[in-house]
């Protein structure tokens, strides 16, 4: 006969059952709880509205504001040369190749963003000796550990890695329309130069042939010796001059070479060459939300992205911390003979609560300084706004005048052109002398000095304007040292 009364299996089932079923309802309202903890204080990103106009003052008339393409915009300078410089350079670029490597490193990083809120596991061991010596034990255990991403933390430690990421990005698009931009000006200036170094040197030598002939009129007593003289010093002056467009050639054959990663430049750069030129082209499109893409706009929009990331996680720490902790121990009894006697196993669990108390002034504090730094970000994002807008406005400004200064300078040098070719053949039929032949070549080359001027220019103007406008989408290129 059973001392103890006899329970029905039904009864059993339906109490375990009812265990079960509360089990599950706590951890359900456990991870519902979890869930709000983890979602709230979510710090909202601030609403970015760049001052941009809905039209530029300095576009010329009739430029619409639909899509424009802007890939390859050097192109539009047609000089085949220049195209493939650029190629280059985004290829051997050094700048552009340390930017890459740091994108490479924000790459591996930005996939353990959230690392610190998984579970972590430690191994130990140690030896405890009792004071009484009669007993050693050796000691070996695991922790681990499991901190809730509570209050916003998660998101925002997922803001501060994708805005590190962002930056590398940006970074690397910055160097690149910064090459660009930077080898299209060195080779402008390096052609205009050359041409200009041609002008001069043909000026010299007209100056040359004026001289020879003004000391003839002086041996056949024709012409005063302070003619001589005064033509003597136009050469020499002349020569002068000619000094200052090879120093810009060897200076801008320099800077291209370290722009390509090389220590020398080509020799054919050093051969005079055509002008880039832009020709007949006019702006035809040029939206203001274009300047978005502008790399500095860029980067402070990561730079908004990111302070928001921190002042998220400051928030977060001004709240507890909470988590699950565990660790498995074994104790092994070692004796004076070195043989393990007995061994033991100690396994706890439990929550884990970090309450800040003495120091929570100090972090809320600096969640208070994670406030105003991105306030301070919102402000740097509008700043860099309105620096691109007026740095758009003055080089679209600026392209407009040039271009009519490239005009009147082309007419000026076409009716030079035109005065030359009459003043030859005055001469030819013995109606005007040589010396107004030299001096009208002397005229018509000052005029083609100015009209090169005016080219490099408009052709500069258009570089900042596109540098301006976010450097023009680069095509794509292979990453520098990549393998794939």
């Amino acid at each position: 006969m059973s001392l103890f009364p006899t329970i029905p299996s039904k009864t059993v089932a339906r109490t375990a059952q009812r265990r079960i079923a509360h089990r599950s309802l706590a951890l359900l309202c456990l991870a519902a709880g979890l869930t709000v903890l983890a979602s709230c204080s979510v710090t909202p990103l601030p609403e970015l509205k760049p001052p941009v106009p809905e039209t530029w003052r300095n576009a010329p008339n009739g430029v619409a504001p639909p899509k424009a393409d802007l890939k390859s915009w050097w192109q539009a300078l047609g000089d085949p040369a220049l195209d493939a410089l650029v190629n280059r350079a985004l290829e051997h670029n050094l700048d552009v190749a340390q930017a890459a490597e740091r994108l490479r490193a924000a790459r591996s990083l930005s996939p353990h963003a959230h690392d610190s809120y998984l579970p972590n596991l430690h191994a130990r061991t140690n030896d405890v000796v009792n004071p009484d010596t009669s007993a050693s034990y050796f000691m070996v255990g695991f922790d681990t550990a499991w901190e809730f991403p509570l209050f916003g933390a998660w998101q925002s430690a997922g803001r501060v890695s994708q805005a590190q990421l962002n930056s590398a990005q940006v970074g690397l698009r910055g160097v690149q329309v910064s090459l660009v931009a930077e080898v299209t000006r060195r080779w402008i200036e390096l052609r205009s130069a050359q041409q200009q170094a041609r002008l001069l040197t043909g000026i010299r030598d007209a100056q040359k042939e004026k001289l020879r002939l003004v000391r003839t009129r002086v041996n056949l007593k024709l012409a005063p010796p302070a003619e001589a003289a005064r033509a003597q010093a136009e050469v020499l002056r002349a020569e002068a001059t000619l000094a200052e467009p090879q120093q810009a050639i060897n200076a801008s054959a320099q800077q291209l070479a370290v722009l390509l990663g090389q220590n020398e430049p080509d020799p054919q750069w050093l051969e005079t060459g055509p002008q880039p030129r832009l020709g007949s082209w006019q702006l035809s499109s040029a939206p203001a939300d274009l300047l978005r893409t502008r790399p500095e706009i860029a980067n402070a929009e990561a730079e908004v992205l990111r302070a928001a990331g921190e002042l998220g996680m400051s928030r977060a720490d001004m709240y507890p911390h909470i988590g699950i902790g565990a660790s498995m121990q074994w104790s092994i009894n070692i004796a004076s003979n070195h043989r393990a006697r007995n061994h033991e196993g100690i396994f706890s669990i439990g929550p884990v609560i970090d309450i800040p108390l003495f120091d929570w002034g100090q972090r809320v504090a600096a969640a208070h300084a994670k406030g105003h730094e991105l306030k301070a970000a919102v402000y740097a994002y509008r700043q860099a706004v309105l620096q691109g807008v007026a740095e758009a406005e003055i080089a679209m400004g600026d392209l407009e005048q040039l271009r009519g200064r490239e005009q009147a300078s082309q007419q000026a040098t076409e009716a030079l052109q035109t005065g030359t070719a009459a003043t030859r053949k005055r001469a030819e039929l013995g109606l005007g002398s040589h010396m107004d032949i030299q001096d009208s070549l002397v005229e018509g080359q000052r005029a083609e000095l100015e009209l090169v001027s005016a080219i490099a220019a408009r052709d500069l103007a258009y570089v900042s304007l596109y540098k301006a406008l976010g450097g023009a989408p680069i095509p794509a290129q292979p990453t520098p040292g990549s393998t794939d």
